[in-house]
């Protein structure tokens, strides 16, 4: 593994290009549009710039991380020659899928395809190639460049050696990877989604407020964020997304999202990227202003 391409320059993309970078790894990163890729390169610059304030890095690891990464609109030359290509693009199936047709076509047959997704079946994006047994799935968190752990999700046609080849990968990452199954959710988000739908659950009760809820799950469960914080943090869109993905997956209700959880969603309130959410971002001061419509 020497050439990794990363399709998608958003905050998982740039995050995932950022680790293979200062892990000493080429980079090609892609979008459909340089303006993408300036602003993705720009936050990781920044977040270089954080990690050498607090004296993680040094002044010439920033320089090479940078100088590892090249930029791409180009998503057939950026990936003919890489060893690995992650797609990190917006939770769809449908662009997944049409994504990976591409990918096969265009990476050379040694190549593994990974994609970032999650909650999306690893089995059924792989089916769409002529490699099945070199797809899998390589779940970073969000920070990516802080955030140690990596699901590593097999699908069954997803041979030993390709889940070797990437569970080692990530460990020369500094991460610390966990092989998972390929269920709808995975683990993670399978754990996570329904405690973050049972939190608006209880909002939209009236049990308590947003910052009360937060409050309850970050001292008494010892979480670093509450629930409804880091709904904003994810997405409101993503995390109706996967918990859609979970209920079709398991034609189960208990998955199903709450009302106000749709509505928000289909109101533009995402979160922390559209400036509103359960809280309010968009002040200058960027801190935690609770939505006036949740206040008790």
């Amino acid at each position: 593994m020497k050439l990794i391409s990363v399709l998608g320059s958003g905050t998982m993309g740039n995050g995932i290009a950022h680790a293979f970078a200062i892990a000493g790894y080429r980079v090609n990163l892609i979008d459909v549009s340089q303006e993408s890729l300036e602003k993705g390169l720009n936050t990781i610059s920044k977040n270089l710039d954080r990690q050498l304030s607090k004296g993680l890095i040094t002044e010439d690891l920033k320089f090479s991380a940078l100088k590892n990464i090249q930029t791409y609109t180009d998503t057939q030359s950026a990936v003919s020659d890489s060893d690995l290509v992650i797609e990190a693009v917006t939770e769809n199936l449908a662009i997944k899928l049409d994504i990976f047709k591409n990918l096969d076509q265009f990476c050379k047959p040694e190549a593994i395809l990974a994609s970032n997704t999650s909650s999306i079946s690893i089995g059924k994006i792989a089916s769409v190639t002529q490699r099945a047994d070199r797809v899998i799935g390589m779940h970073f968190m969000n920070p990516v460049p802080i955030i140690k752990l990596v699901e590593v999700i097999r699908a069954n046609s997803t041979s030993n050696q390709v889940t070797k080849t990437i569970m080692d990968l990530a460990v020369s990452l500094g991460k610390i990877p966990v092989e998972v199954n390929d269920y709808p959710g995975f683990v993670a988000n399978r754990i996570l989604m329904p405690m973050i739908n049972e939190a608006i659950y209880a909002l939209q009760e009236g049990v308590t407020g947003v910052s009360e809820i937060d409050t309850v799950m970050k001292l008494g469960m010892a979480h670093p964020m509450g629930p409804l914080q880091l709904a904003d943090f994810i997405g409101l869109d993503v995390c109706l997304s996967i918990l859609n993905v979970l209920q079709d997956g398991f034609d189960n209700p208990k998955y199903a999202p709450c009302l106000l959880l749709v509505n928000m969603v289909t109101a533009g309130n995402l979160g922390i990227k559209s400036g509103q959410g359960f809280y309010d971002y968009s002040n200058e001061s960027n801190e935690l202003v609770i939505s006036a419509q949740f206040r008790k």
